[in-house]
């Protein structure tokens, strides 16, 4: 039985972007690492990242466009709460965002190299899950006073078909217990640039559209699925309308959850 050889898009994903990549992770990596002698608050870090990410884009040809920053106020610290198609989602978040954003991952990828120790030492979050807890929620505290913001995908894993799945409530009780708001990010297209057990890649158009931050202020830890389950709809009926197909509330919930927000890339 013959087997159909790999398109265009697999051989320029093996042999130019993954090659390319691999020198984008070491060079800025390496300079991520040395500005933590001169920057500990790792603004300077963050900035390799983003060129980083930048880089990543323009090889792969993604194309962004972006709405509803204006919605979000500048010089605060923010839950960013996204829907989660592809592994070139960070990259477009961290590129249009523009916060000192960390990330909360698991804490066994700080022991990759370049890459996890960028992480582990210039300030993002890596959680060990079996200790989290008041530890967590103290180093959230530290980002706060350095103005920095978060980060996270509450579906925890990536949509094979582009529906928005069931937010975990726990990364919004973190957001509950250090009173920081959270801003509902929807993204749509980047499936298209790399899917889920996929080894190709593809140039696209991408959108991702920020919404108007939810306040936590007189929140308790018994509001925590509500207020996961709000972030979902807003974003859910983003993610619908621009692609197509009916939004599907998680627990019966409905309305017009995208009217807080703008729904379309200006």
């Amino acid at each position: 039985m013959n087997r159909a050889m790999p398109s265009f898009h697999w051989w320029r994903t093996v042999f130019w972007l993954i090659p390319a990549i691999s020198v984008y992770t070491i060079v800025l990596g390496a300079l991520s690492l040395a500005s933590m002698l001169v920057d500990r608050r790792g603004h300077v870090a963050h900035g390799c990242a983003r060129a980083w990410s930048r880089l990543i884009l323009v090889t792969t040809g993604v194309r962004v466009q972006s709405s509803g920053g204006d919605l979000v106020p500048a010089g605060g610290s923010y839950v960013f709460v996204s829907n989660h198609q592809s592994i070139y989602d960070f990259p477009i978040l961290i590129t249009s965002i523009p916060f000192q954003l960390r990330i909360l991952a698991k804490a066994s990828l700080g022991a990759f190299p370049v890459l996890g120790w960028h992480l582990r030492y210039t300030g993002h979050l890596l959680v060990d899950r079996a200790r989290a807890g008041r530890a967590t929620l103290n180093r959230v505290a530290v980002m706060i006073r350095r103005g920095h913001s978060l980060i996270v995908f509450p579906e925890g894993t990536r949509s094979r078909d582009g529906r928005v799945g069931r937010f975990k409530r726990g990364l919004f009780l973190l957001a509950i217990d250090a009173g920081i708001p959270v801003v509902p990010v929807a993204l749509t297209g980047t499936r298209q640039v790399m899917r889920k057990g996929e080894l190709t890649t593809r140039p696209g158009d991408v959108c991702i559209v920020l919404h108007e931050p939810l306040r936590t202020e007189g929140f308790t830890r018994a509001d925590a699925t509500r207020l996961a389950e709000r972030a979902r709809d807003i974003i859910a009926a983003t993610v619908a309308e621009r692609e197509g197909h009916a939004a599907e509330p998680p627990a019966g919930r409905g309305g017009d959850a995208a009217a807080e927000g703008k729904t379309a890339c200006a």
